[in-house]
């Protein structure tokens, strides 16, 4: 039975609209976007402008990289949209179709972005005639920019909470997470996949830069991999699909996630790219 502390934080009361304009509502939720791909997009123009970090490999010019932030916006939105609906609530958008295009509502999966960003990157690589890898390898740096961002975003929507902790100074009661005080799990997340990645993948670039075609993505996919799967373990699992298994092993501290079992394939594509990165050849 659950007891509750002496004190718990309340949830800061944040309008979810940012700004409206008569009918029109402009939300955190969707600025969190822009300023992910924003900021991506600017830190991916000063990566292909440092030619020491290249060794003479080919590689986007800044003026592509205009291009090709419009393919991964594509690929982010529609893929992150379809992996929700595939993936964790299916049954009800089954039945409301219409709703799947009300993004404004949250409900976003990264490992659906994911996906429709690899596709839309190696389009525009094979359009462009550029390398597949090191284009994954510029987009994989920036990556941690608009996860941080989106992750602040699920903060202030209240959703995605963590679980029941009555026993930690900092937990939190959400608006409609119950009286029960959670993890702020959107806080470790943002953390965890924002600035601890970046530093991460900083290292990597200030040691390997981009002329090792792979290692930068390899990295990406085990860090990332591993901070979700780790958070996971205080984030509570949505509630249309629960634990899905495990829940008799102590050690999980609860079951395995949808969240934790879509992560295992980044791992082992990670270490691939990882184990397979060899120094490239200048073009």
């Amino acid at each position: 039975m659950l007891t509750m502390p002496m004190f718990a934080i309340p949830f800061p009361v944040i309008d979810p609209v940012a700004l409206s304009i008569g009918p029109f509502a402009v939300r955190w939720y969707g600025l969190a976007y822009v300023a992910g791909l924003l900021g991506g997009w600017l830190y991916a123009r000063w990566l292909v402008r440092r030619d020491t970090l290249w060794a003479g490999i080919a590689r986007p010019t800044p003026a592509k990289l205009d291009d090709m932030l419009v393919w991964v916006a594509l690929g982010v939105v529609l893929g992150g949209r379809l992996g929700y609906v595939l993936f964790y609530d299916f049954a009800s958008y089954a039945s409301d179709p219409l709703q799947i295009l009300a993004v404004w509502r949250g409900g976003m999966s990264f490992h659906g972005g994911l996906a429709g960003a690899i596709a839309a990157l190696a389009l525009f690589a094979r359009r462009k005639g550029y390398g597949i890898l090191p284009v994954f390898d510029i987009a994989a740096a920036v990556v941690p920019i608009g996860l941080f961002f989106g992750r602040i975003a699920n903060f202030i929507n209240g959703e995605l909470w963590g679980r029941p902790a009555p026993d930690f100074a900092w937990a939190m009661v959400f608006p409609h997470g119950g009286p029960v005080p959670r993890h702020p799990s959107q806080l470790y997340q943002a953390f965890a996949e924002g600035p601890v990645l970046f530093l991460i993948l900083a290292l990597v670039l200030s040691r390997f830069g981009f002329r090792w075609p792979g290692l930068v993505s390899g990295v990406f996919g085990i860090g990332y991999a591993l901070a979700r799967i780790g958070c996971e373990f205080f984030r509570e699992p949505d509630a249309q699909l629960g634990y899905l298994f495990g829940q008799s092993l102590a050690f999980l501290g609860g079951g395995v996630t949808m969240g934790m079992l879509l992560s295992l394939p980044m791992l082992a594509a990670g270490l691939w790219l990882v184990l397979r990165a060899r120094p490239a050849r200048a073009a």
